[in-house]
C-alpha cells in the first residue's frame, strides 16, 4: 500500500496566501521525512479553494527540495494549457528529478478558467480527447505533428525525449473519463467525495474497456489507481472530527463559492458541513488504527493500493505536520504486511517500509 500526502494549498478564512503556500511546502517536507509514498499537488485558478495556480510550477520546486519521495500533479488541468508544452514540462521533470515526476491530467470544470486561457466550453465538454492523445503522442513518439480540431503544425522533434514514457494518470468522474483513460492504458485518479463502492465500480468499468481496447491482463491486474481522501489523526474519532468540523466548513464555503462558470450556467454548491460530514464518513478521521482499518478496507473493496490524503484539514501548519507525522509512524505500520512494504518502482525511490 502506497500512502501520500494530497496538497491543495487550501487557504483558510483569514489566512493569507503566503500562508497556504508555507503549509503545503512544510506539509511536502514532512511527507517525505515520515517515509510517505508521494506528494500530489491540485491546481485552482482564481479562488481560494487552491492558490496554486500551476502544478507542475510547484513540483519543479519540491523535487528541488526533496531526494526521495514522489511528486505528481493531482491535477493539471489539460483544457486549459498546449499537450506539447505540458508534455515538454513533464518529460523535463521526469528527466531532471531521475523518474520522481507523474503528470496528473484531468478535464477540470466548466469555470472562468477556460474563457481566461482561451480553450471555451468546447476545451472542456469535447476536446479533452484530443488533448489527451496529443499529450501522450508527446511523451511516447519521436516526431509529432497535429492535425485536430484544436491543434494543427507540422511535425517536430520531440526535445527532450526520456527513453521511457513518464507515468501519467486521469482524473476520472465520469463513465466517458474511466474508458478514456482505459483506452490509453492510464491509471485512474479517483476524487476525495466519492465512497469505495462508487470506486469499485469505477474500477471494473476501466478493467472491463482496458481488456475491449487490447491491454493485456497483466497490464489492467497492475494499473496503480490513486484514491484521494482526507486524513485527520487523532487519540479518537471525536477529537479528530471536531478538528476538520471546525475549519473545514468556513474553507469549502469561501473556496467553492468562488468559482464561477464559463458561460453562466448555474452550479449549485455542496453544503459546506454536510461536504465535511461525508468526507469524515468516507476516510481515514480519528485514532491510529481505524485510519489503518479504513484504508485497509478501501483497498479491499475497490483493489487501490496507492492514496493521496489531504492532511491540511486543519488549516493549521503545525497541525498539519503533526498529522502527517502521526500518519508515518502511526498508521503506515499498522496496515497489512503484504501492501505497507510494497516497494516504489521509479530509480532511487526506496520502499516505505524501508524509509521507515
Amino acid at each position: 500500500m502506497r500512502v501520500g500526502t494530497f496538497v491543495l494549498a487550501g487557504q483558510y478564512p483569514g489566512q493569507s496566501a503566503e500562508e497556504a503556500l508555507e503549509r503545503a511546502l512544510r506539509g511536502a517536507g514532512a511527507a517525505e521525512a515520515a517515509g510517505l509514498d508521494a506528494v500530489w499537488l491540485a491546481e485552482h485558478h482564481f479562488v481560494p479553494y487552491g492558490v496554486c495556480p500551476s502544478a507542475a510550477t510547484l513540483a519543479a520546486f519540491l523535487l528541488g527540495r526533496t531526494r526521495r519521495i514522489g511528486v505528481g500533479t493531482a491535477v493539471s488541468v489539460l483544457p486549459n494549457v498546449h499537450p506539447v508544452a505540458l508534455g515538454e514540462q513533464t518529460a523535463l521533470l521526469h528527466l531532471t528529478s531521475r523518474g520522481r515526476f507523474t503528470l496528473g491530467v484531468g478535464r477540470g470544470g466548466p469555470w472562468t478558467d477556460l474563457e481566461v486561457f482561451g480553450g471555451g466550453a468546447a476545451a472542456y465538454e469535447t476536446g479533452f480527447p484530443e488533448s489527451l492523445d496529443l499529450l501522450l503522442r508527446w511523451l511516447r513518439e519521436p516526431r509529432v505533428g497535429a492535425d485536430g480540431e484544436r491543434y494543427r503544425f507540422r511535425e517536430v522533434p520531440v526535445v527532450p525525449r526520456p527513453a521511457q514514457q513518464p507515468p501519467v494518470i486521469v482524473a476520472c468522474t465520469s463513465p466517458g473519463t474511466v474508458r478514456l483513460a482505459a483506452r490509453h492504458g492510464l491509471p485512474m485518479l479517483l476524487g476525495m467525495h466519492t465512497g469505495d463502492e462508487e470506486k469499485a465500480d469505477a474500477v471494473a468499468l476501466w478493467r472491463s474497456a482496458a481488456r475491449e481496447a487490447g491491454h493485456s491482463p497483466e497490464a489492467v491486474a497492475g494499473a496503480e489507481h490513486v484514491s484521494a481522501g482526507v486524513v485527520q489523526i487523532a487519540d479518537t474519532r471525536t477529537e479528530a472530527v471536531r478538528t476538520l468540523r471546525r475549519a473545514m466548513p468556513g474553507w469549502f464555503r469561501e473556496g467553492l463559492a468562488a468559482h464561477r462558470t464559463v458561460d453562466g450556467r448555474e452550479r449549485p454548491m455542496r453544503d459546506p458541513l454536510a461536504y465535511t460530514e461525508l468526507l469524515c464518513d468516507l476516510h481515514p478521521v480519528g485514532p491510529p488504527r481505524l485510519c489503518a482499518d479504513r484504508l485497509a478496507a478501501t483497498a479491499e473493496r475497490t483493489g487501490i493500493r496507492r492514496f493521496a490524503l489531504l492532511a491540511e484539514g486543519s488549516g493549521d501548519t503545525a497541525a498539519t505536520e503533526l498529522n502527517i507525522r502521526r500518519l508515518g509512524a502511526e498508521v503506515l505500520p499498522l496496515l497489512p504486511r503484504d501492501t505497507a512494504a510494497a516497494a516504489h518502482t521509479v530509480p532511487g525511490v526506496v520502499p516505505v517500509a524501508a524509509a521507515r
